[in-house]
């Protein structure tokens, strides 16, 4: 077996997404919290030779570091079939993290982090808000004729496009606007071994706010 450790934060919607992929796929695996707070040289040695670019999260898998979230998704669905769906699937997933990276998983973080960590200009604030919801536009179209972002049922797109809805409403966003992705988040939230990130990020000790998550 594989032995497999993952350096994330609470904060960040992109650890979550993997680690959540690692629970629901049932694959063993260590977490370790890497406070962000902490200056990138004073963060912890084998973080510091397990994150190329100093970003969370790392997935170090029996020695060997891979970085940037939906490509650790792809590796997790590739090589360990967690949430993969069937085959021919791989394209659609590939395009949907593709358009996640571009689309919600930049406006909504940034909005978030401007609303909750770091204050921006009003009009950088009306940008954000209305890119974000544009891809929610997005999403609530698409879902409205099916369960998840492919047919075949929940795989790794969903995990990563909804990563950062969790924390939607710390971005001034309400998803109730958006009834189909509501819903989305609902069929995901109630799958087995499912957890808010605030618990399954959760560090073993008291940590003050990040604001570089």
């Amino acid at each position: 077996m594989s032995n497999l450790i993952l350096y994330g934060n609470r904060f960040s919607g992109h650890s979550y997404k993997v680690r959540l992929a690692l629970v629901l796929g049932d694959v063993s695996h260590e977490y370790r919290h890497v406070d962000l707070a902490t200056p990138r040289d004073a963060r912890p040695e084998e973080f510091r030779a397990a994150s190329r670019w100093g970003e969370v999260p790392a997935l170090v898998v029996d020695g060997v570091a891979m970085v940037q979230s939906n490509a650790i998704l792809q590796w997790l669905a590739e090589s360990e079939g967690v949430l993969a769906g069937r085959p021919g699937d791989k394209q659609a997933i590939r395009e949907w993290l593709c358009w996640e990276a571009n689309r919600i998983g930049l406006s909504l973080p940034n909005l978030r982090f401007a609303r909750k960590f770091e204050p921006q200009p009003p009009e950088v604030l009306t940008w954000l808000a209305a890119r974000c919801q544009r891809d929610l536009d997005t999403l609530n179209q698409h879902l409205s004729g099916q369960d998840y972002l492919l047919p075949s049922g929940l795989t790794i797109a969903d995990l990563s496009a909804s990563a950062y809805l969790w924390w939607a409403a710390e971005a001034g966003i309400d998803v109730q606007g958006w009834p189909h992705v509501a819903a989305w988040l609902a069929r995901i939230a109630a799958q087995p071994g499912w957890e808010h990130p605030d618990t399954l990020m959760a560090p073993d000790f008291a940590e003050p706010e990040d604001a570089d998550a």
